[in-house]
């Protein structure tokens, strides 16, 4: 067994400064009325975050877990729940095919930029192309992380570097009720990908990368290239139980293989083809299926250009609109092929001899 390395994180909050931590949310004068109110439930936060209550509701894992009698989180039971019944509907030949549109852009006209990306803007062609009978768009706007009310996706914690197996599928690391790490996106995000026969991610490019939104998606992904369906396995998260796991063999499921992608990427200086390549490169490694050359697409719209005008550089651009629509086309054609059991996968029987 490999030893687990200690000694980075810092020690535990002392009161005071728990007591900052915790009123920072209500600077604004109306909360001074509850004052007593507050004090009681900083009461309670405290003794939470003191005692460790990650999941303060569990019941036992029950029937189909290596441990029956663990206690899981009753929220992570619900969400596996979803994501089984999703994968049974993607499954089923009976249901219709469904897309899944990501934009993956910050800005729009709720929060402080003032104005709709362009990103939104190409999602919309795309989705127009794809709007016909029998088959149904899910749009996922990232960028309600930005205008909406306590919507937030954490951050990836990097158990999988620990061990495979402490990355649960679905991701088991939030909500943690004791650090007030709460209202976790991606738990609906998860079912999302599932639910889906055909992904297209439209993005913009943030200095040569994914912007910020896009890229905490995909490193919470990680867990579906790989993640263990079962904690009671490991016990929750226990590091020298998953090493255990891991050195003795482990099969790296890729929980959303065989799903069908496609790709706009733009920018408006620099990067664009270096992200679309990374996107892609990405996608692939998680087992989906590219929808051919025309569906990974990356072009310059405004190059060089204000970014004051950059709305009417797309209005000019009738060439990148067909080409959007294009990858569209491209997508509902794979999807089609994937559902018939006609999609080709030259290489699907093919064992790598580094999983990992």
């Amino acid at each position: 067994m490999t030893s687990v390395r200690k000694g980075q994180a810092p020690e535990p909050m002392s009161r005071e400064a728990f007591h900052a931590r915790f009123m920072q949310p209500f600077l604004d004068p109306a909360f001074a009325a509850e004052k007593e109110v507050l004090a009681r439930l900083e009461d309670i936060a405290w003794t939470a975050y003191k005692d460790g209550r990650k999941a303060p509701v569990t019941r036992k894992a029950g029937e189909g877990f290596a441990d029956p009698e663990y206690e899981l989180s009753v929220e992570w039971l619900e969400t596996r729940s979803r994501l089984r019944k999703a994968q049974d509907a993607w499954s089923d030949a009976a249901t219709p095919s469904r897309v899944l549109l990501i934009n993956a852009s910050p800005r729009n006209d709720g929060s402080c930029p003032g104005e709709i990306s362009k990103t939104w803007r190409m999602l919309q062609i795309a989705k127009s192309q794809l709007d016909a009978p029998g088959l149904e768009c899910d749009v996922l706007d990232l960028s309600l992380l930005t205008s909406d009310y306590a919507r937030r996706i954490h951050p990836c914690k990097a158990c999988v570097s620990t061990a495979m197996p402490l990355c649960h599928w679905p991701c088991s690391c939030y909500p943690n009720h004791s650090l007030n790490q709460t209202g976790d996106w991606m738990n609906e995000i998860y079912e999302r990908w599932v639910a889906a026969h055909g992904i297209i991610i439209l993005t913009p490019t943030h200095w040569y990368q994914a912007a910020s939104p896009l890229k905490l998606m995909m490193d919470r992904l990680v867990c579906a290239d790989g993640g263990n369906p079962d904690p009671t396995t490991t016990h929750g998260k226990h590091p020298e139980e998953a090493k255990a796991i891991e050195m003795k063999g482990w099969d790296y499921p890729k929980h959303l293989a065989g799903r069908v992608y496609g790709l706009v990427v733009h920018g408006d200086v620099a990067g664009a083809e270096d992200l679309r390549r990374n996107l892609s490169d990405w996608l692939d490694w998680m087992g989906l299926v590219d929808a051919g050359a025309r569906a990974r697409l990356d072009r310059y719209v405004g190059y060089y250009a204000p970014y004051a005008t950059s709305h009417e550089a797309l209005d000019a651009d009738t060439a990148v609109q067909t080409e959007i629509r294009n990858v569209a086309r491209a997508v509902a054609d794979s999807v089609a092929l994937l559902r018939a059991g006609k999609l080709e996968m030259p290489d699907r029987k093919l064992r790598a001899p580094r999983p990992k």
